[in-house]
């Protein structure tokens, strides 16, 4: 499923440059709005490419189903969006059949592991839930039964965890398990995917890292995996207290946002002498999972905050050189939020990436497919939260996944929607430019296609102008625009008439054209200068790429 490639096109303006179809080209403009100057061969700030770090992609167990395309949206995420590792849920529920009558079994767990390293891809190891043999109370989550209710005692567990971390060594060797991660469960602070303490997961998280460090003191351990940041106290005790709920009430950006049990989580693991190679968390930009499904959406800066306090926590902790990974993000968590479909999504995406380079060591999407039941509805796009829909049609937001990979490893600007990057290797030079409205401080609110359609309307048109210096003499750079009409599944869909169910001929087109953003080409002049000059409608975005 490749792009298509569109007829490329150049205008040579007087000065030389080869300007992008479309622009406003003339002497006046440039009179009138001088370009903004970015010297590309000034000293670069290296960087990470932390979103392609991890995507999350459901459960283990959706995997493993005959007929699931689990493994193809998977193979389609490492080739376009790069992404390394992989993190699923329930790797030890039930339906893995794991532990049975005190009877160890890997089969499922080395099928699924196998199919993530034929794509090219690493697991990010939940270690979750609890086979229902070792659980210490009937207490599930989802409809599929996870059992959630911790034992009296982890001995059964830390047996479970010793005997799958040796098993993995010898599966696939010390120089591969020792490049995984283990992080230890998902959302403990969240009663309904913990019947227990924040004590009892602490001593939980000892007994798993003592056990994985015994196996390997190569092996990478992390937590505490805990849910949305807080602006309120709920948290703060054993168990969530409702009562100190505070975040609906007036200015969300006027409280001191937190995460949760994290400061506790290092300090226990200090006193208690537990390694933490990584700090976990899931920072989404709203309060969605809490109140009802009535959250508060928080400022469109929340992430870079949540980062910058995570950062400050950690560096200031008994665990400075601790990596910290978002394991799971996204514009908000619901699985039927229209705005996971949508154009605005690919605009936030990109800008909270960039705005929080240097922070993080791992953003996680969440997720990938809408092809497991989190995701999957009655239509081709019902909200959910993947990159790709069920038939494997790219969203908007894949594909800034795909531009955010694209990019280099050396900052050279990243200021008021324009990154200017450099790549290490071959000194070319790649570009992102985006327009998220002024006028929407928020991240792109949730909800319904009416919510998703109004959004889309905010904003005012903005015109980008810069001059990059000193590029390579005569260089050719191809340019992709993500807009309304190039690269939306949702606007495809609608020109075909909303089909609910789409032909094998319709489905096909839909996944070339949901691929298929406008392409153009521009020329630097003859003395290395490049001159941008380009008018984006709100949420678009655009891609400057260096070609050799």
């Amino acid at each position: 499923m490749e792009r298509r490639k569109f007829l490329k096109q150049a205008i040579v303006s007087a000065a030389g440059s080869a300007l992008i179809p479309g622009i406003v080209a003339g002497r006046s403009l440039w009179e009138e709005q001088p370009p903004l100057i970015i010297d590309t061969k000034v000293q670069g700030r290296t960087f990470s490419h932390f979103w392609s770090k991890c995507v999350g992609a459901g459960r283990a167990g959706e995997v493993l189903r005959t007929g699931s395309p689990w493994l193809e949206h998977l193979q389609l995420g490492q080739k376009h969006c790069g992404f390394q590792y992989c993190r699923l849920h329930g790797i030890f529920h039930d339906d893995m059949s794991v532990y049975q009558g005190g009877v160890y079994n890997w089969l499922r767990v080395d099928d699924v592991i196998n199919r993530m390293l034929k794509a090219g891809v690493k697991p990010f190891v939940e270690l979750s839930f609890f086979p229902r043999e070792m659980a210490g109370g009937a207490a599930t989550a989802y409809w599929w039964k996870a059992n959630v209710s911790p034992p009296g005692d982890f001995s059964k567990w830390s047996q479970l965890v010793t005997n799958f971390a040796k098993h993995c060594i010898e599966k696939f060797g010390i120089g591969e398990v020792s490049s995984w991660y283990f992080e230890v469960w998902n959302e403990p602070n969240i009663r309904a995917t913990w019947d227990g303490s924040k004590s009892q997961y602490f001593a939980m998280y000892k007994a798993t890292a003592q056990a994985l460090k015994t196996v390997s003191p190569q092996l990478r351990v992390g937590g505490p995996a805990t849910s949305n940041f807080v602006g309120d106290g709920r948290f703060d005790g054993e168990t969530e207290d409702k009562s100190k709920i505070s975040v609906t009430a007036g200015d969300p950006e006027a409280l001191k946002w937190k995460g949760v049990w994290i400061e506790d989580f290092l300090e226990y693991c200090k006193q208690q002498q537990v390694p933490v190679d990584f700090i976990s968390t899931h920072p989404y930009p709203t309060d969605m999972p809490f109140n009802n499904g009535k959250g508060t959406l928080r400022g469109v800066d929340a992430t870079l905050k949540d980062l910058q306090w995570l950062r400050a926590v950690v560096d200031k902790s008994a665990f400075p050189k601790a990596e910290i990974h978002l394991s799971e993000w996204g514009t908000s968590s619901s699985g039927r939020d229209a705005m996971h479909d949508a154009l605005p999504s690919a605009a936030y995406i990109i800008k909270a990436n960039v705005d929080s380079i240097g922070l993080a060591d791992g953003m996680a999407y969440w997720n990938l497919t809408d092809s497991g039941e989190e995701g999957s509805g009655a239509q081709s796009f019902s909200g959910g939260n993947g990159l790709l829909n069920y038939q494997g049609i790219a969203k908007p937001a894949f594909h800034a996944y795909r531009m955010l990979h694209t990019l280099g490893d050396e900052l050279l600007y990243n200021k008021d929607g324009i990154i200017v990057t450099r790549h290490k290797a071959g000194q070319r030079l790649t570009a992102l430019v985006y327009n998220y409205p002024a006028t929407l401080k928020t991240v792109p609110p949730f909800g319904g296609t009416d919510v998703a359609e109004n959004t889309l309307k905010m904003g005012e048109a903005r015109e980008f102008n810069f001059k990059l210096l000193n590029t390579n003499k005569d260089a050719r750079f191809n340019v992709e625009i993500l807009d309304r009409e190039n690269g939306n599944a949702l606007n495809a869909l609608q020109q075909a008439g909303n089909p609910d169910a789409l032909s094998g001929d319709q489905l096909r087109l839909m996944q070339l054209r949901a691929m298929a953003v406008r392409e153009e080409q521009v020329l630097s002049n003859n003395t290395g200068i490049l001159l941008i000059g380009k008018t984006l409608q709100p949420w678009d975005v655009m891609l400057i790429d260096e070609t050799h």
